[in-house]
């Protein structure tokens, strides 16, 4: 749809400065490119990308991610970012997961194409092999009963660990199946996270429609996918992005405008979208700017729970899988990416394990040790390899912790000045911490700057995209 002018032509164009080069300052950008609007991007690092960014391995000159980043089928915003940027054909699509227990018996699980959602769940949920008839029932009894809890009674509830409890799951359901599903998702353990989280990511990503569990996996380094071509993107259409640009504070003018200090100089924009973690915000923002933000003490209340990654190279190819998920053991998601740099001989695989909490106080190497162990127990062929080199990055701020209460804390993107927007997974988005809310969280913030700087009586903008659209019965069965 064709957007109305700003402002009339002969005026000067507005001026939006974005704080923060993560992908909800990305997708600002993206929302705003072409918009009739001088659109500046500052990011403190030299690379953009944020938390999904990577870095370079001196052994083979490459880059990698400082952890695997997936998307799904129900990422809309996320998968029309990349359509809009041109990055669509940077991820391969699956469908099929690759279920491993701790005794190595492999389970695919593949969504039914033939039938309608959420019934097409159930052929690939028979077939986990590792799990009784019993935990089965178990498992289709909980997720009628998600489908069922209505998201506002959702909200009220307390940890989705005590919920599973109450709907009588077996300790089997709960183990090798919910929380192998949602600690991934969430990012959190089922001791911590809400009920209302869980019941989003499962709902929305695998029971609403049935291309919606779909895995997107890129099949390049997340620094090439936004350092690279997605900023390519930007700056042909005006965008200015400058790195290694920290900034040191935002101050309110006596003209309404905001005053921008980075280390290097001073600009004044007409809107700031401070798109920076929750801990960063206060600090940056003068005493004006801090009483337009309501709940702004409330910010320190949301904790962050870590994700540990493990760069393991080897000397042979261990499966021919691209990815697999490990039960009941250490080492939760394995990703076998493409050879890295130069060297031909080695073959680089890695090891995501969320809400790390348990690693903390381990020493580094009982923990590469014991994920080397969980692949030679799941891979003949990793028991002949020989591992060559390995890595444990964790990030202890890697996702905001979706406890229970979170909602009443996440902010709208529109302050209460018309000079400041948020932006930010954190903010209210009604999705955890995953690239879709990071998405969604720079599109509302798009959409709360082109309403403010928009000529009277035009077009209300719209840039955030629907949800994938669902069937009749999933309308029946899901409140």
């Amino acid at each position: 749809m064709n957007e109305p002018p700003l402002k009339p032509p002969e005026e000067q164009l507005p001026r939006v400065v974005i704080v923060g080069g993560g992908l909800a300052g990305i997708a600002t950008a993206v929302a705003l490119a072409g918009k009739g609007l001088e659109v500046e991007l500052l990011e403190a690092k030299q690379s953009l990308g944020g938390r999904a960014g990577s870095y370079r391995e001196r052994e083979e000159d490459g880059l990698v991610d400082h952890c695997q980043h997936v998307a799904m089928g129900c990422c809309t915003n996320f998968l029309d970012l990349c359509r809009q940027t041109g990055c669509d054909d940077l991820f391969t699509r699956d469908r099929r997961l690759h279920f491993f227990s701790a005794e190595g018996v492999r389970s695919d699980f593949e969504p039914a194409s033939w039938l309608p959602a959420p019934l097409h769940l159930l052929p690939a949920l028979l077939e986990l092999k590792y799990l009784s008839w019993r935990d089965k029932w178990s498992i289709m009894r909980g997720m009628v009963a998600l489908m069922r809890t209505k998201p506002e009674t959702a909200a009220y509830e307390s940890t989705v660990g005590q919920w599973l409890l109450q709907t009588r799951q077996t300790p089997a359901a709960i183990e090798r199946f919910w929380k192998v599903v949602l600690v991934s998702a969430l990012g959190e353990s089922l001791e911590r996270a809400s009920l209302s989280a869980a019941r989003k990511v499962f709902v929305d990503g695998f029971l609403a429609n049935g291309r919606a569990a779909d895995v997107l996996i890129p099949r390049v380094s997340l620094g090439q996918l936004y350092d690279e071509r997605v900023a390519h993107w930007l700056r042909e259409r005006g965008v200015r992005i400058r790195l290694g640009t920290p900034v040191k504070g935002l101050r309110l003018t006596a003209e309404n405008k905001v005053q921008i200090d980075t280390m290097a100089d001073t600009k004044t924009a007409d809107v700031v979208i401070a798109a920076v973690p929750w801990r960063r915000l206060p600090e940056l923002l003068d005493e004006r700017l801090a009483a337009a933000i309501p709940g702004l003490a409330d910010f320190a209340k949301i904790e962050s729970s870590p994700i540990s990654s493990i760069h393991l190279w080897t000397d042979r190819r261990l499966t021919s899988l691209p990815h697999a998920v490990l039960v009941d053991r250490l080492s939760q998601w394995v990703f076998a990416r493409a050879k890295q740099g130069r060297n031909e001989q080695r073959h680089y695989y890695q090891i995501v394990i969320s809400a790390a909490r348990q690693l903390a106080g381990r020493e580094r190497q009982s923990i590469i040790d014991e994920a080397w162990q969980d692949l030679q127990a799941i891979f003949p062929a990793a028991r002949e390899a020989k591992l060559l080199s390995a890595q444990l990055i964790t990030q202890r701020e890697a996702v905001f912790s979706v406890q229970p209460g979170l909602n009443a804390i996440r902010p709208v993107q529109r302050s209460n000045s018309p000079a400041l927007v948020l932006a930010g997974d954190w903010t209210a988005t009604g999705w955890p911490a995953t690239m879709e809310g990071a998405v969604r969280s720079g599109y509302l913030a798009a959409e709360a700057v082109l309403h403010q700087l928009r000529v009277r009586g035009s077009i209300e903008p719209k840039c955030l995209v629907p949800d994938l659209p669902r069937g009749l019965l999933a309308r029946l069965l899901i409140r």
